[in-house]
């Protein structure tokens, strides 16, 4: 929108803000230049209501970004001009594509393309440019999944389809969004989900639009689709999708399509889309050999470190006890780098390998019901060498006192029992009772090193059944 065009809406309404240049002056001078310019220049002044301002962006991204980072600081700035201002909403406008919509007076099927995509289908097809071919760490498990892609991406339909499986979090998305980000330059690429195509597909039929729908879909040079599973058992979708298919392979258009298993694995699906699945390229992702998890660590923690300016140290051994012991998908890898970055910050210490197992102890397949409060009292009391008996009397000798609040704690921490919960455990002893032993351990681990010693050893023996290990 031009800024005339801004300075006319302000004037028809004498409540309106004075002006949005002084607005972007104003989020420039309090936000910072570089904040200013890489995000808040994208913005476009729309509309104004009595109590709220619509805003634009070209991006679904940038929307996100925006009002997850910004949007408490942009309201701040707005309501010194407009004091009864309660919220602001933002409107995906593709500027790109105005000129050619303003001008789309005429049944050309490109130009109806356009307007159909920017109104229904722009915000869907979102190519993530950060999950490219070059970022994407290889190992035996998803190197011939890899090589396919790229295959694909250099010669369109030398493999069609090209039908991409494995379990949650192996890469199949990424490998997807890889194929979409190197032809989108050159292709009218289509990226979408299996779910997002059943909304669409529904929500055209309600509003009589299957022809801009069947239109859309079928003059798409590249078609991927992810997680082709949830398809599954849609009759009338299936039906579409398969006319679909077909009318793209005549045309020499490239498909890929992920899921979470083999074709003929599929259930509720049409034998003749299995059938055109597999007569495609099939490949797997495999889980990641322990090589492919060791490289995926040691990428992210290089990556990690860089973006906080080397204050992040994740050893070698504990990057190798991740590596080693989380096995089931690169998406929980880099889920426990973040948790340990995580703790590095909020404690502003490097963890050891005891707390690093009670940080990814779900990640690390230790069930809460492996961690029971027997189990807590009677390591406890082997540890103190004293007996249940005496833990859990009404006793205050102090021998007994700090394993009995020792036992209150870890119990309070490697389960998700409540404070009444655990009191009655201990004897009906109140939950004030608890919170002070907590709050006891807690402060004396800060002072003694053999009191956080003698904590790490127990977890290690509750958890993992190792004694000595810190």
């Amino acid at each position: 929108m031009s800024n005339n065009n801004i300075s006319k809406n302000l004037k028809n309404n004498s409540s309106q803000i004075l002006d949005w240049n002084i607005i972007q002056k104003d989020m420039k001078s309090k936000m910072g230049t570089d904040i200013y310019d890489s995000w808040l220049r994208k913005i476009d002044f729309v509309e104004e209501m009595n109590n709220y301002i619509l805003l634009s962006v070209s991006t679904r991204f940038i929307r996100d970004w925006i009002t997850s980072r910004y949007l408490d600081q942009i309201l701040k700035i707005v309501k010194v001009y407009k004091k009864d201002l309660t919220r602001i909403e933002f409107k995906i406008v593709d500027n790109s594509n105005e000129n050619k919509i303003k001008n789309d007076n005429q049944f050309n099927k490109k130009n109806e393309n356009i307007s159909f995509i920017k109104d229904s289908y722009l915000q869907y097809n979102r190519i993530d440019p950060n999950k490219r071919f070059d970022n994407f760490i290889t190992g035996t498990s998803n190197k011939l999944a890899y090589e396919a892609s790229l295959k694909v991406s250099e010669n369109i339909s030398h493999y069609n389809p090209l039908y991409i499986y494995g379990g949650v979090g192996m890469g199949k998305t990424h490998l997807l969004n890889s194929i979409g980000f190197s032809l989108k330059e050159k292709n009218k690429v289509m990226f979408i989900s299996a779910e997002r195509f059943m909304y669409q597909f529904v929500k055209s039929i309600k509003s009589n639009d299957m022809v801009k729908f069947k239109e859309y879909f079928r003059n798409t040079d590249i078609l991927l689709i992810d997680d082709i599973q949830f398809m599954n058992g849609k009759e009338a979708m299936q039906e579409e999708f398969f006319h679909t298919f077909n009318a793209l392979l005549d045309k020499g258009s490239q498909i890929i399509v992920s899921a979470d298993r083999a074709p003929n694995k599929l259930s509720r699906i049409q034998d003749r889309i299995k059938s055109r699945f597999a007569g495609g390229l099939v490949v797997d992702i495999q889980k990641p050999d322990l090589e492919l998890r060791s490289k995926i660590v040691k990428k992210k923690t290089e990556e990690l470190n860089i973006f906080y300016s080397n204050q992040i140290n994740i050893s070698e051994e504990i990057q190798k006890f991740i590596s080693t012991e989380i096995k089931t998908s690169i998406r929980e890898l880099v889920g426990a780098i973040n948790r340990v970055v995580s703790f590095s910050r909020i404690y502003n210490k490097v963890p050891n390998l005891s707390e690093i197992k009670v940080v990814l102890k779900d990640l690390l397949n230790i069930g809460e019901n492996k961690v029971t409060i027997d189990l807590i009292q009677s390591t406890v009391c082997r540890f103190f060498k004293i007996s249940k008996n005496e833990m859990l009397s009404s006793r205050r000798s102090r021998y007994l006192v700090r394993p009995r609040q020792t036992a209150i704690y870890l119990t309070k921490i490697l389960t998700s029992k409540s404070l009444p919960e655990i009191g009655r455990e201990f004897s009906n002893r109140d939950h004030t009772t608890i919170i002070h032993s907590v709050k006891t351990i807690e402060r004396l681990k800060e002072k003694d090193s053999e009191m956080t010693n003698n904590i790490n050893k127990l977890k290690n023996q509750i958890l993992y059944n190792k004694e000595d290990e810190i």
